[in-house]
């Protein structure tokens, strides 16, 4: 069976509550807080050649022209959205349909590691954490972030909590009360109580931070 099989969603729902109920239970902050906004939705995106080229996309775009942008590359790419397709297709091609200078060359090294073997998606998806992060890592256009993302959005893993994430920085300032927002190494630090359901917190704080921002606005 391949290990890039389809998340059952509803499974991963039910994971995730059951995840941050545990938390809750020695967390009174994140108790209330859960109370208060009610439970997230899983975030759940397939593993494969596509979800990497979403995350390259994304970089430094709002979520509305990346969707636009990918869109665009995988309509480009025909009925078949893959490592070779994306290969195939004129560097014009893939620069009329938004993306940068920069990206095109990333999205062409990611693609081209699949297609050569240096990146085998298959093996990635048994593979520990740090080995993941390790491999997207030495790809160009992917940091820890982008291979964290991979991690928690793609292979479900349960114990990530992509730490360089603005947003979450900012809701777990809001959280926890705290005077200064925390950087990446203090996020960490802070996490280490959420083990081994970092993953279920990180979703969580997505959540916060988006109902908090609503708040701020209404």
């Amino acid at each position: 069976m391949s290990t890039l099989a389809t998340i059952d969603v509803q499974m991963a729902a039910d994971r995730l509550r059951r995840a941050l109920e545990c938390l809750a239970e020695n967390d009174a902050t994140l108790r209330l807080a859960i109370e208060r906004v009610g439970y997230p939705a899983p975030r759940i995106q397939p593993a494969g050649f596509a979800t990497l080229l979403r995350i390259i996309v994304a970089q430094q775009v709002s979520t509305r022209a990346a969707a636009t942008i990918q869109r665009r590359v995988e309509l480009a790419m025909g009925e078949r959205v893959d490592a070779q397709m994306l290969l195939d297709l004129p560097v014009e091609t893939l620069r009329g349909c938004g993306l940068s200078g920069r990206k095109v060359v990333y999205a062409r090294e990611l693609a081209a590691a699949i297609v050569d073997g240096r990146l085998d998606l298959e093996r990635l998806a048994a593979a520990p954490d740090e080995e993941v992060v390790s491999a997207l890592t030495a790809l160009p256009g992917f940091g820890r972030w982008s291979a964290e993302i991979y991690l928690l959005f793609a292979l479900q893993r349960q114990d990530v909590l992509p730490a360089d994430d603005l947003a979450l920085q900012i809701a777990a300032q809001r959280l926890k009360n705290l005077e200064v927002r925390p950087n990446a190494r203090d996020l960490r630090a802070l996490a280490v109580a959420w083990s081994p359901w970092r993953g279920a917190a990180s979703v969580f704080l997505w959540h916060y931070y988006g109902a908090a921002t609503l708040d701020s606005v209404a």
